[in-house]
C-alpha cells in the first residue's frame, strides 16, 4: 500500500515511525512538507520520500493522509481538488467534518466522499494512544481495514458509531490526557503538601497513575470493582474517595467532558465555514 501524508509535523512522524516499525516499506511512504527542515528530518529518520508541493508521484497512492493544521487544511487542499482518483483519504486533523473535507477536495460540485475522519491523541507521539475513527459509507471493508492498519501503528482503535461521536471521541480521549496530567499535578501537589520533595511527590504521582492504568488495562475487572477492591471498609481509601464524593468531583468531570464535546461541535461548525 503507497500512502501519502499532507504534512509531516509531529503526528505524521510519529504514524510513519510506527508503521515503518510495523513493517511498512519506507519506499512507499511519501510525505508533500512545506518545510525544508522537516522534510530533511522525515528523509532521515525514516528513508521515505518527501516533497515540497504536491506532484503526480505524490498523489499516486493508495492512501492519502491529512495531517496538516485543521485552520490550514482548506488551502491545502486546494492544489488537490478534483484530482483524486478514488484513493483512501484519511483525516487526522480535528475537528473537520467529513461533508467539509469532501466539499474540498471535490470537483464541479461533487464532494469527494471516500473520507475516513480519525482522532488520534497525543500518547500516539511515543506509540501509546487511542484513536476514534467514523469512516464515510462509501468506504468499504478494506478501506476501513487501511485506515485502522495505519492509525494502530500508533496505539489502539475505536470505531465510532456515527460521525456526531467524533465530537466525543475528541473530549474524552483526544483532551483526556489534559485530565489526567491535570489529576497527576494534583496528587503531586498533595504529595509536597505532606512533606515529600518536588522530586518524590512527582514519582509517587506519575508511577502511581501509570500503574493503575495498567491494572486496569490488564485486569478482568472494571474500574469500579478495582476501586472496591482497594476500598477497605474504615479505611484510608475510603476516607479520600469519601472526601472526593463529597466535592462532586465525579459530575464535575462528566460535566467537563461535555462541555469539551460541545465546544468541539461548535468549532467543526467555525472550520467548515467557506
Amino acid at each position: 500500500m503507497k500512502i501519502t501524508f499532507l504534512g509531516g509535523g509531529n503526528m505524521a512522524a510519529a504514524l510513519i515511525g510506527g508503521m515503518v516499525e510495523r513493517g511498512f516499506a519506507a519506499t512507499d511512504i511519501q510525505v508533500i512538507e512545506l518545510g525544508a527542515e522537516a522534510r530533511a528530518s522525515l528523509s532521515q529518520r525514516f528513508g521515505v520520500r518527501t516533497v515540497e508541493a504536491v506532484d503526480d508521484l505524490a498523489l499516486g497512492c493508495d492512501a492519502l493522509v491529512l495531517a496538516v493544521k485543521p485552520q490550514q487544511m482548506k488551502a491545502a487542499l486546494a492544489p488537490i481538488a478534483g484530482r483524486l482518483g478514488g484513493q483512501l483519504v484519511i483525516s487526522i486533523a480535528a475537528g473537520l467534518r467529513l461533508a467539509d473535507l469532501g466539499r474540498w477536495l471535490g470537483s464541479a460540485g461533487a464532494p469527494y466522499t471516500r473520507l475516513v475522519r480519525c482522532m488520534p491523541n497525543t500518547p500516539a507521539l511515543i506509540g501509546a494512544g487511542v484513536t476514534g475513527l467514523f469512516a464515510d459509507p462509501s468506504v468499504d471493508a478494506a478501506g476501513r481495514e487501511a485506515a485502522q492498519r495505519i492509525l494502530a501503528a500508533v496505539g489502539s482503535t475505536v470505531w465510532a458509531e456515527t460521525e456526531a461521536q467524533m465530537d466525543a471521541v475528541t473530549a474524552i480521549s483526544g483532551s483526556g490526557p489534559a485530565y489526567v496530567f491535570h489529576f497527576i499535578e494534583a496528587l503531586e501537589a498533595a504529595g509536597r503538601a505532606l512533606g515529600f520533595d518536588e522530586a518524590g511527590a512527582r514519582r509517587l504521582a506519575i508511577d502511581t497513575v501509570l500503574g493503575a492504568a495498567k491494572l486496569a488495562a490488564g485486569s478482568e475487572d472494571s474500574p469500579a470493582v478495582l476501586r472496591q477492591k482497594v476500598t477497605s471498609k474504615g479505611g484510608t481509601t475510603e476516607a479520600a474517595l469519601g472526601s472526593l464524593a463529597a466535592s462532586g468531583w465525579h459530575d464535575a468531570l462528566v460535566s467537563a467532558v461535555k462541555a469539551a464535546e460541545m465546544r468541539g461541535r461548535e468549532l467543526g461548525a467555525e472550520l467548515g465555514r467557506d
